[in-house]
């Protein structure tokens, strides 16, 4: 008789980057990384698996589309997790772990586009299988890296940091957590899908070429990276000034690349300027109120305070309008506070200039969350 579990994992966006491997098979990166779990709520991988004797082969299906169960990495967390619950004998029927399993997968989100969906997938599959098997309490941030790298990032909650570690066998490179979601509750997060087509290139592939020829990579890795690693947990300002760095010379890297890599588009650049005129509101030496973040895309994460959200949203929805979908299929997420958007001074909207309409797919508005949990 077959058995079948059911679970969720978050997306997390790096604050401090990981861009490159010291081991490309075990994916061991060549610098620590900072992240923020983002709320499943909003953005989530949810997979269901299924093992019994009476499944011929081992299926993959993503977003309903089958997928090659071949894959190396799919593979490779497999075979972990079933050594690990043979070692643990914990799991519930010892003969299952050798039937087949069929593996059901969907984002809620676009998948390849930047937003961290290999990281929210990978960590989804270790997590239910883990869960299938009987291990759900064990350490599973290495067996998600060897998936994708900064899938064993969404393992845990709130923010955490992936250790670079030193051995060899990639034994000390897992990650831990640094402060739960609940450690700063009024951390809010806006995405703007400026695209959900897949990337022309491969974080794998930008990564490998840049470790190969980027000379800007090497000065990052021995002295930015390390610096920031330490600061990252102060205010918001110090934070979000952090954040945005990080984003700048992780793109800077890829344009230091040979050939180059371009993950960010016009928009995206549309967007940088805009959140340092939103901060250069309250004066050149104000603490800041909103920070940009891009991954290996063109989409942005904006990271604020609950007291700044109604004027950012608000500012951010008169820039960038549309008039090829309703409010809520724009907006997204958290429901928008519509009275507090109206107390935003029309002479504040009126300073910024409008762009033309629908360069923004939509936006969602979430929260720092919770990690990965059962959901059947």
């Amino acid at each position: 008789m077959s058995t079948s579990v059911t679970c969720i994992a978050p997306v997390n966006i790096a604050i401090i980057k990981y861009w490159g491997k010291r081991d490309d098979d075990l994916i061991l990166p060549i610098n620590d990384s900072i992240s923020v779990t983002l709320s499943t709520d909003n953005l989530r991988t949810k997979t269901k698996i299924t093992a019994g004797p009476e499944i011929a082969k081992n299926v993959l299906r993503l977003n309903g589309v089958e997928e090659s169960f071949e894959n190396p990495r799919i593979q490779r967390c497999l075979q972990e997790v079933r050594r690990r619950a043979k070692a643990a004998g914990k799991c519930p029927n010892p003969e299952m772990l050798e039937w087949n399993i069929l593996v059901e997968s969907e984002n809620n989100f676009p998948t390849a586009a930047g937003l961290a969906s290999s990281a929210a997938g990978y960590a989804c599959f270790v997590y239910t299988l883990a869960t299938l098997y009987g291990i759900e309490s064990e350490e599973l941030s290495g067996i998600a890296r060897m998936g994708s790298g900064s899938a064993c990032r969404s393992l845990y909650s709130g923010y955490v940091q992936w250790a670079r570690g030193e051995r060899t066998d990639g034994s000390d490179s897992l990650a831990i957590q640094l402060a739960p979601a609940s450690a700063w509750p009024e951390m809010h997060v806006l995405v703007l899908v400026v695209s959900d087509r897949k990337k022309a290139t491969a974080s794998t592939q930008g990564m490998a070429t840049s470790v190969k020829t980027s000379e800007l990579l090497k000065h990052r890795v021995s002295v930015c990276v390390p610096e920031r690693v330490k600061l990252v947990q102060g205010d918001f300002d110090t934070f979000g000034r952090i954040a945005m760095k990080d984003s700048n010379q992780f793109h800077a890297i890829c344009l230091d690349t040979f050939p180059p890599c371009f993950y960010m588009n016009d928009v995206s650049r549309t967007i940088i300027r805009l959140v340092d005129q939103i901060n250069n509101l309250a004066g050149e030496n104000a603490p800041i109120k909103v920070a940009y973040s891009f991954d290996a895309g063109p989409n942005a994460c904006l990271f604020l305070l609950e007291k700044d959200v109604a004027e950012v949203s608000a500012i951010v929805r008169r820039v960038f309008p549309f008039n090829e979908s309703t409010a809520e299929e724009y907006y997204k997420g958290i429901p928008n506070d519509e009275p507090a958007m109206q107390a935003v001074p029309a002479s504040v909207l009126e300073s910024f200039a409008v762009e033309e309409p629908n360069l923004l797919r939509y936006i969602i508005h979430t929260k720092v969350g919770e990690g990965p949990k059962r959901v059947d």
